[in-house]
């Protein structure tokens, strides 16, 4: 597992404004429960849920009480700390279950993977964060505490910056504007004037890297996934451990890969055959 110099980033809630009038709020209140246990890496008690949100006691037990009653919290009998059931994960099954990109990408993931038997990812951009929503680890094990579901920002990682690049210049600083820039390693790209030159390399190129940003030992090459209409929908990136490659190695070995196969899931949308698959 490799060393992490900051702890990765949770999600804080979208503030609502009083003109949502067809907000429920109750209903926010609960996903905004699930949510803090989702972002929580160890058991809550009531007192440590209801100082995360801003809950009286009163409210948090009425919230998680429902939600235990539902089958989506348990509670430890000794210590009476919760944590989210086995029940949570039908959310992402059932986000990962129809998501059509998934879908179609999977064949070229495969393909992708045994070719090269390094980690294969693919990211979506939520806001001003990637989540992995598939991976195929690579034998050469490395970054075994990634997984989906995980989070990281959009402008210290290959993917991110690779959607960014594809984004107008105006929305993408706009992002970037939102993001909590900082050095989390000695490699971290954080200065806005670095992170556009960094954006306007990638787009020229096609893809973007991130040589140890994030992780420690990381090497990763990352190209832009487009939905019908040419928006950066996901992004598809391999990675490899700096102590079997340079950067330019990696990037000169692995990079016309990893558009490739980007550029063939992009096309898939309009009917264009899997890897293996022959024309009618």
């Amino acid at each position: 597992m490799k060393t992490q110099v900051e702890t990765e980033p949770t999600e804080t809630p979208k503030k609502r404004t009083s003109a949502d009038t067809l907000m429920v709020r109750s209903v926010e209140k609960a996903l905004n429960v699930l949510e803090a246990f989702g972002s929580s890496p160890t058991p809550m008690s009531l007192r440590d849920l209801g100082t995360m949100l801003g809950l009286d006691k009163s409210t948090t037990q009425r919230f998680t009480y429902t939600l235990e009653r539902l089958g989506y919290l348990s509670k430890d009998p000794e210590t009476r700390r919760m944590s989210l059931t086995v029940k949570a994960l039908n959310f992402s099954y059932g986000y990962l279950r129809t998501h059509d990109l998934l879908t179609r990408a999977m064949p070229y993931l495969i393909h992708l993977s045994r070719e090269t038997e390094e980690t294969i990812n693919i990211t979506v951009r939520d806001d001003t964060e990637i989540v992995f929503v598939s991976r195929f680890m690579s034998r050469h094990l490395f970054n075994t505490d990634v997984t989906i579901g995980t989070r990281m920002p959009v402008y210290c990682t290959a993917p991110g910056i690779a959607m960014l690049a594809q984004m107008t210049r105006a929305d993408a600083l706009d992002v970037l504007s939102r993001c909590d820039c900082r050095p989390i390693t000695p490699h971290t790209t954080w200065r806005l004037p670095d992170l556009e030159k960094k954006l306007d390399e990638s787009m020229a190129r096609g893809y973007a890297t991130a040589f140890e940003e994030y992780y420690h030992d990381d090497l990763s090459i990352s190209a832009p996934i487009f939905d019908t209409r040419r928006n950066p929908a996901a992004a598809l990136t391999l990675s490899v451990s700096r102590s079997r490659y340079t950067p330019q190695e990696a990037e000169e070995r692995f990079a016309p890969q990893v558009i490739a196969a980007a550029r063939a899931i992009s096309q898939s949308g309009h009917g264009m055959p899997s890897p293996g698959t022959r024309r009618r």
